[in-house]
C-alpha cells in the first residue's frame, strides 16, 4: 500500500482535529450577526480559514450547517445542567447556564431568531431539548419560591440571560455573568401574579390604518414577514394580498427590502411615540423605569409581528436602509439607560445598557410562553418579571 506523499501528510498534521468544532463556532457568529438568509458558505469557510471546498466536506449545505448550529447551543446548556447535581440551589442552576451563555455569546442568537428557519422536524426536536432546560430550571424556580406561574419565571429568567447573545455592549465576562445572573435571580424572586392597585396603565400610539397603497402593502407584508420570514416571503404573495399584480408593487416600493425597511421604521416610530406619552407625567426616575417597561410590554403585546419582524429580519437590510432603524434603537436604549441609572446609581453605563437588554429578553420568552395572548392579567405579569430583572 502506497503511502501518504509528504505534502498530504503535513496538511493531515496541520489540520485541527476541532475542526468541525470551529466551523459550527464560526457559523453561529455569521448567522446570529448577518442572519440565515444573508450569511453565506463562503463566508463562514472565511472565518475559520479554510476553502468553501473543506467547509462543504464537513456539511453538505447551508441548511445542515445551521441546524447543528442551533443544536449545539441548546446541547451545551444541557450538558453543563447535567453537570449540577439534582436538587442544587436555583443560583447554582443559573450560574452554569449563564457562564455558558456568556462563554458563547457570539454564536447564541441562533435559536433566538433564526430558529424559525428550521424545518418542521428540526423545529420540534429542537423544541423539545429547550423544554428539558426550561424544565429543569422551572424545578430549581420551585424550590426557591413556589408559585403557580406555569413554568413563566423560568422563560424569563433564561431570557434575561440570553439576551447577551442579542446585542454588543462591551462588557467584561465575569461582569457579564454576575449582572445577568443577578438580574436573572431577580426574575424569579418575582411574583407574576402580585399586580399593584391601578396597575400599571399605558397609552399606546393607535394602530396605524393604512389610508394609501403603500400603507396598504406595508400592512399587508407585515403577517407574511413574522409568518413566514422575510426571504421566504415573495413578491407575488404580498400582491395578491392587496390585490394587485407583482410589477406594480414597484411603483409604491423599489424592492421587497424596502417594505421591511418601512417596517422597521414603522415598529420604531411606534414604540418611541409610545414611550414618549408614557414619561410625560412620572414623577421621579423609578416612576419612570416603571412607566418604560410597563410601555415596552404593552408594545411588545399590541404590536407582537411589527416587533418580531423589527427584531428578526433587522441584520438582513443594507448599511444604508439600517442605520437609520438602528439609531433610533439606540435613541430608546439611551432614555432607559439614563432613567435606570438614576434610579440605581451604582450602575454604570454598560453595566446599565446590559441590564436594559436584559428586560428585553424577559420581554420576548415570557410573552413567547404566553403565546402572545394578550390581556391586562399578563401585561401586568411581565412588567413585573421586567422590573424583576432591571432590580427595581
Amino acid at each position: 500500500m502506497a503511502s501518504a506523499s509528504p505534502s498530504a501528510r503535513s496538511a493531515a498534521a496541520a489540520r485541527p482535529r476541532n475542526r468541525k468544532q470551529l466551523i459550527v463556532e464560526a457559523a453561529g457568529q455569521v448567522f446570529s450577526e448577518r442572519g440565515y438568509h444573508a450569511a453565506s458558505m463562503e463566508e463562514v469557510a472565511a472565518g475559520v480559514g479554510i476553502s468553501a471546498a473543506a467547509l462543504y466536506r464537513h456539511f453538505p449545505n447551508k441548511y445542515a450547517l445551521f441546524a447543528e448550529c442551533a443544536d449545539v447551543m441548546v446541547d451545551g446548556l444541557i450538558a453543563g445542567l447535567d453537570e449540577v447535581p439534582s436538587g442544587a440551589a436555583l443560583v447554582d442552576v443559573l450560574t452554569a447556564v449563564t457562564r455558558i451563555t456568556v462563554a458563547h455569546r457570539a454564536s447564541g442568537g441562533v435559536y433566538r431568531w433564526e430558529a424559525r428557519y428550521l424545518d418542521r422536524e428540526d423545529r420540534r426536536r429542537l423544541g423539545a431539548k429547550f423544554g428539558r432546560l426550561v424544565e429543569r430550571v422551572d424545578e430549581a424556580v420551585q424550590r426557591e419560591r413556589p408559585l403557580p406561574d406555569e413554568r413563566l419565571r423560568a422563560m424569563a429568567a433564561l431570557g434575561a440571560i440570553g439576551s447577551i447573545t442579542m446585542h454588543h455592549t462591551s462588557i467584561a465576562g465575569r461582569r457579564a455573568e454576575e449582572l445577568l445572573l443577578a438580574s436573572a435571580l431577580g426574575v424569579a424572586a418575582s411574583d407574576p401574579a402580585a399586580h399593584r392597585p391601578g396597575g400599571h396603565p399605558v397609552e399606546l400610539p393607535a394602530r396605524p390604518v393604512p389610508r394609501t397603497r403603500r400603507a396598504e402593502i406595508l400592512a399587508a407584508s407585515v403577517p407574511l414577514f413574522a409568518r413566514d420570514g422575510f426571504s421566504s416571503v415573495t413578491n407575488g404573495q404580498i400582491a395578491e394580498a392587496v390585490g394587485l399584480t407583482p410589477s406594480a408593487l414597484y411603483r409604491h416600493y423599489p424592492g421587497k427590502i424596502d417594505i421591511l425597511a418601512a417596517a422597521c421604521l414603522q415598529a420604531a416610530g411606534l414604540l418611541a411615540q409610545g414611550v414618549e406619552q408614557s414619561l410625560r407625567e412620572v414623577v421621579g426616575p423609578h416612576d419612570a423605569v416603571v412607566a418604560l417597561a410597563a410601555t415596552y410590554v404593552a408594545y411588545s403585546f399590541e404590536y407582537t409581528e411589527l416587533n418580531s419582524v423589527a427584531e428578526a429580519e433587522l441584520a438582513g437590510l443594507p448599511a444604508g436602509l439600517r442605520r437609520p432603524v438602528v439609531l433610533a434603537q439606540r435613541e430608546h436604549i439611551a432614555v432607559w439607560e439614563q432613567q435606570l441609572r438614576l434610579a440605581r446609581p451604582e450602575l454604570d453605563p454598560r453595566q446599565a445598557r446590559v441590564l436594559v437588554h436584559a428586560g428585553f429578553g424577559v420581554v420576548v420568552e415570557a410573552g413567547r410562553r404566553l403565546r402572545w395572548q394578550d390581556s391586562p392579567d399578563h401585561r401586568e405579569a411581565v412588567t413585573a418579571l421586567v422590573l424583576g430583572a432591571l432590580g427595581i
